[in-house]
């Protein structure tokens, strides 16, 4: 975390990723483009670091250890609904894009993404129309992935319950939740 003089007139950026090292790597590069860079690895520090420096801009990872950053996405345009917030994931799904966007937030990247990008997306006021819609139909492995990750938001993250409802062994989601999205 940047614990400089918050005093001056750089933006107060939070940033919330459970993965210390990227956080480190992506504050630094967010910090030279001119923010003041707050930095938490859980939720409960996160809602802290909001109260105490009332970001204008955040960056919160989807899966933040255990939690889930929609959760952090829901509260964080609660306490201020002037905060732009960016969901960044290395697990994309449309049902938490469009989940994410729901609660709050403006954008949603997907990781590995830059500085250059986040900074980018914090300050796009409008969707791209000129966006070309995809040739080829997703596959069968990526359609299988994305039911998963809209059933289980559907039941705010339990995996037991979207379990149940998958009619599948919670340890066989488990599994399947655990690896990387097949690209399209």
């Amino acid at each position: 975390m940047n614990n400089e003089d918050t005093s001056n007139d750089k933006p107060v950026l939070l940033l919330v990723d459970d993965d210390e090292v990227y956080c480190e790597v992506l504050g630094d590069a967010l910090t030279k483009r001119n923010y003041d860079v707050a930095i938490a690895h859980n939720l409960k520090d996160a809602l802290q670091l909001a109260a105490q420096t009332e970001p204008e801009y955040a960056v919160i990872d989807l899966r933040i250890g255990t939690e889930s950053g929609l959760e952090l996405v829901k509260q964080l345009a609660a306490l201020d609904e002037n905060t732009r917030i960016i969901m960044l994931t290395g697990y994309a799904s449309v049902a938490t894009a469009v989940e994410s966007i729901k609660l709050g937030a403006v954008h949603y990247l997907t990781k590995p993404a830059t500085a250059d990008e986040v900074v980018t997306a914090l300050h796009r006021k409008e969707g791209d129309a000129s966006v070309e819609p995809s040739e080829q139909p997703l596959s069968v492995k990526r359609l299988e992935w994305e039911h998963l990750q809209k059933v289980l938001t559907e039941h705010d993250g339990n995996i037991s319950a979207a379990a149940r409802a998958l009619n599948m062994h919670r340890r066989t989601l488990q599994r399947k939740l655990a690896k990387h999205p097949v690209k399209e």
